[in-house]
């Protein structure tokens, strides 16, 4: 089947996309391989308008349940392969294979890893890249979260809901990027201790996570690890099609988030904007379907 539009990524800028697309009338379709992105994972969502706080799964239920009330398909399928054609392209996934008129890339970002010794023997066995899914696997037991950013410190005050003893070990001496406000909670909370130029170096353990071995030499009785050291751009599907991307690998878009390429849009975490926030995808998810939608109108 041939659509006007489809919209590759369920996150944020991919969702909001889908709604404004469904209000312009558009043919579109979601192609996703998950629901809600890095947003559902997030433990609390304290800065979009008219919530004082939600939970980020419970906030992408909502998105979802809007873009499909506006009657755009949502298919949970990986997207594979994208190719040009004349004036149209083909995206395949691991099932099917569609074309479209124009695309909006809201592909986001993937996790990084430790790449230490025992990171993907225990993954889920102990080792976790989301609190938010894993947290109450956990309950009274000791727990380390590894990095220093917002979403670190955030994921370290949900386990402390859960856990008896929660570890953040940064290799810096400070928490540079997190937001005052989250660092206030990690201070006041006392089940949390943050050990500050430290990494580690290796995850042990016989089926599941026993202890950990850090850069000091120390080994430490742990029972989980979340990893929460930054993510990088999933960028790889666009830049095969020509599709410009900086030296950080994040998309090059213009005012109206269309790439050097004509017709195929971008939005959201992997685009080149400097806020990564849910708001600002959101923001660019409609203006890319604004900028789909007049293209579209044109070419009738």
């Amino acid at each position: 089947m041939k659509y006007d539009l489809i919209i590759i990524g369920g996150g944020p800028a991919g969702l909001n996309s889908a709604i404004y697309a469904g209000r312009y009338k558009l043919n579109a379709l979601v192609l996703s391989k998950n629901m809600g992105g890095v947003a559902a994972t997030a433990y609390k969502i304290c800065n979009f308008p008219s919530y004082i706080e939600i939970r980020g799964f419970e906030f992408m239920q909502k998105m979802i349940k809007q873009v499909e009330n506006l009657g755009v398909p949502i298919k949970y399928e990986e997207v594979i392969k994208i190719e040009k054609k004349a004036n149209n392209f083909k995206v395949s996934t691991k099932k099917s294979e569609y074309e479209c008129k124009k695309i909006i890339y809201a592909g986001g970002t993937e996790r990084i890893r430790l790449d230490v010794p025992g990171e993907g023997k225990f993954l889920g066995k102990g080792v976790s890249y989301c609190a938010n899914c894993d947290a109450s696997f956990f309950k009274n037991k000791k727990v380390a979260v590894v990095g220093g950013s917002d979403a670190a410190l955030t994921s370290a005050l949900l386990l402390s809901e859960f856990a008896n003893k929660v570890y953040i070990i940064y290799r810096k001496d400070n928490f540079y990027k997190a937001e005052p406000a989250w660092m206030e909670l990690v201070k006041k909370e006392k089940k949390i201790e943050t050990i500050f130029n430290e990494e580690i170096l290796e995850i042990i353990g016989k089926e599941n996570v026993e202890s950990i071995k850090l850069k000091s030499g120390k080994n430490m009785k742990i029972d989980g690890v979340f990893i929460e050291t930054g993510s990088v751009p999933s960028s790889e599907l666009a830049s095969s099609i020509g599709v410009k991307i900086n030296d950080n690998k994040y998309i090059i878009t213009e005012r109206n988030q269309e790439t050097n390429v004509k017709g195929f849009f971008a939005a959201g975490d992997v685009t080149s904007n400097s806020l990564k926030q849910i708001i600002v995808a959101a923001a660019e998810g409609a203006v890319a379907a604004l900028g789909a939608y007049q293209q579209i109108k044109k070419e009738v």
